[in-house]
């Protein structure tokens, strides 16, 4: 299985387009910014997944080599998938509108079911190249498909993570998942864990044995946001469990059984983005991976 890290940022990208903060005006004046979260895979380096669809992502796939055209209007990418129904996880469905042909998407049911209605991707989608819909359901395993049905040599489990509706939802709630993903012919596994309230028995079992672990790396303190803007609300509010401090994650991902951890989904706000920060020492002693936008694993 091969993973490429198309964009490591949380929503709003570094930098973020209103945001001053120490690590967006040095990424303005010295580089390099990072595009929002996304990650593709590949079990055959032809056919490629996406995991989630970020804001960036036509940046993103023009970019990216192997994710470049194979024909005159022809794209490795065949399927994606969705872990929630976050604007910075979705939006850039609309980017593969110009597909010719439908596109297979995997996502909790009740994303599906915002994506049909509160957040209509999927109607608008349909007016264009289409998208062959098929939900995640806790704890199963799936064969990854194209929209033919032609396998593409991985499989799913998506593991619920927490019950939490986006921001722009009126009623219910949406599933968020964390996603395993394993190679049919080298067992090779990926956990995709980008957004995470907790260290909990479901991240355990995502990340037991897991080759990568793409953990959720947004904040670094529990009240993080505050320094940017006082009425900001707190990690653990919007379904982040901060790295640093007593209940922070870093100390408990040493334990989770994953060959490496990388940390994605880095909100502009975080001091380890600062290369010579004592946050970023402490994530680096740990042993532990900042992900940048085009890293690569070959598992």
């Amino acid at each position: 299985m091969r993973v490429i890290i198309l964009g490591s940022a949380a929503g709003g990208g570094v930098p973020q387009w209103n945001c001053a903060c120490p690590n967006c005006q040095a990424a303005r004046t010295s580089g390099p910014g990072r595009t929002q979260s996304s990650v593709a895979v590949t079990a055959d380096d032809e056919r490629w997944i996406l995991l989630n669809a970020s804001p960036d992502l036509r940046q993103q796939l023009a970019t990216c080599r192997p994710l470049w055209p194979t024909g005159l209007r022809a794209s490795p990418l065949r399927a994606m998938v969705l872990t929630d129904g976050e604007i910075d996880h979705s939006l850039g469905l609309l980017v593969l509108r110009e597909a010719g042909t439908p596109l297979a998407l995997y996502a909790p049911n009740d994303v599906l079911e915002l994506l049909a209605d509160e957040w209509p991707l999927l109607a608008v989608l349909d007016r264009y190249g289409g998208a062959y819909a098929r939900a995640l359901l806790d704890g199963v395993n799936i064969k990854l498909t194209d929209a033919s049905g032609a396998g593409l040599g991985l499989t799913c489990t998506g593991i619920a993570l927490a019950r939490r509706p986006p921001r722009y939802a009126r009623r219910g709630t949406a599933c968020t998942m964390g996603l395993r993903i394993e190679d049919e012919r080298t067992g090779a596994v990926l956990a995709y864990v980008p957004a995470a309230e907790a260290v909990s028995d479901a991240v355990r079992r995502l990340a037991r044995g897991a080759d990568l672990l793409c953990f959720d790396g947004t904040f670094w303190s529990e009240d993080e946001l505050r320094g940017a803007r006082s009425d900001a609300t707190t990690a653990s509010a919007m379904g982040h469990v901060p790295l640093g401090g007593r209940a922070g994650s870093l100390d408990a991902l040493r334990g989770l059984g994953a060959a490496r951890v990388v940390l994605v989904h880095v909100n502009n706000t975080n001091p380890i983005l600062d290369r010579g920060s004592p946050e970023r020492r402490a994530v680096e002693a740990a042993g532990v991976t900042v992900a940048e936008d085009g890293m690569e694993f070959v598992l």
